[in-house]
């Protein structure tokens, strides 16, 4: 399994996601304003990743932080965990990160400035941990919903790339795997910046998961000859009642499988859910540079001067959910703001 990202020798060590699958580079961050760059960058993608890498980003950030005490080291700590917010503001997770963080900290007043740094670069590392068991959770609920001979269509990335390991979408995918059902993956290019061409259809073929690449526009001529089965896809930040926000072009996915009666499956983490927010209407979307559209890889393919706009995300309502995959379960969509309610027994709304 590929590392997108790890804390080792004092530095974050990120792949450089941006250069494949041509080139395979690691990139050594050696302060926060590099992390917040690599995220920005995008060398870094994927909400359970770059949450990941917002949590490290803010404990480089703290080891060269020079304080006397405790409120010293929290104002000087501030403005690294604002950096980190600003870098993505659709994905959830970095929100998450700097509240959990936030949290912890606040425990910890009577603390020396040195076993704070300790405590943040201690926390980090847990995240990521804690990533990959809950992205092993995820697959194995999911995998549930996959039978034999399942061809399932994927859209972007939420791969081992774009989490601590293994994925999210992918997640089932590998766990089928290992269960010996004989499953097919077709992936959507994902443009603008071929997400799922560089690196979901990298991914799976190092898993040893057939897979076929597709243009974005050809999803809905397969679904209508009966090839998909089923589509699984990521999340970056998913609301209370259900709605989805994902990569540009997921809503048009949900749209073509309800029209073909084709299950529509989201796996979300469940610090990818933000339930202080009510709809989808509230997430703010990114919208990323031109040239991400007019230019692939360097090489202009528009005419100097066309508008364009170059949305990151969509969002997916609600009805268009079959189901989400999480690490408590499957749940229906009008079931998600219930899951970390104390008053509510977890396997009477779970959905197998």
């Amino acid at each position: 399994m590929v590392k997108a990202i790890e804390w080792k020798d004092n530095k974050v060590i990120m792949l450089d996601q941006s250069r494949l699958p041509l080139e395979v580079e690691f990139i050594e961050c050696t302060d926060y304003q590099m992390v917040a760059e690599g995220i920005k960058k995008l060398w870094i993608r994927g909400a359970p990743a770059i949450g990941i890498a917002a949590a490290m980003g803010i404990a480089i950030g703290a080891r060269d932080i020079k304080a006397g005490s405790y409120d010293d080291f929290m104002e000087r700590l501030e403005p690294i965990m604002q950096t980190m917010l600003s870098t993505r503001p659709t994905a959830v997770n970095i929100k998450w990160a700097v509240e959990r963080i936030k949290k912890l900290l606040s425990t910890k007043r009577d603390e020396s400035v040195s076993s704070l740094k300790k405590i943040l670069i201690d926390e980090a590392k847990k995240i990521l941990e804690e990533d990959i068991e809950i992205n092993k959770a995820i697959g194995r609920w999911g995998a549930e919903f996959i039978k034999d001979g399942d061809t399932i269509l994927t859209h972007c990335n939420a791969g081992s790339l774009a989490t601590g390991g293994y994925g999210t979408a992918t997640a089932p995918m590998l766990i089928a795997k290992e269960q010996g059902k004989n499953i097919q993956v077709i992936a959507d290019e994902t443009r603008p910046v071929l997400q799922g061409a560089r690196l979901t259809s990298w991914e799976l073929m190092q898993a040893g998961i057939p897979v076929t690449l597709i243009t974005d526009n050809t999803a809905g001529a397969l679904m209508k000859k009966g090839v998909i089965d089923l589509a699984i896809v990521g999340t970056d930040r998913t609301t209370r009642n259900g709605d989805v926000a994902n990569k540009i072009g997921t809503y048009t996915v949900a749209v073509l499988c309800k029209e073909h009666n084709i299950p529509f499956y989201v796996a979300a983490p469940i610090s990818s859910i933000d339930f202080n927010m009510n709809s989808g209407e509230l997430i703010p979307i990114e919208e990323r540079h031109s040239e991400e559209v007019t230019t692939i890889w360097g090489h202009r393919v528009a005419p100097e001067g066309v508008n364009v706009i170059n949305l990151a995300f969509d969002v997916t309502p609600a009805k268009y959910v079959t189901a989400f995959f999480t690490e408590k379960g499957a749940f229906r969509p009008q079931d998600i703001k219930k899951i970390m309610r104390e008053d509510v027994d977890i396997e009477s709304i779970r959905i197998r």
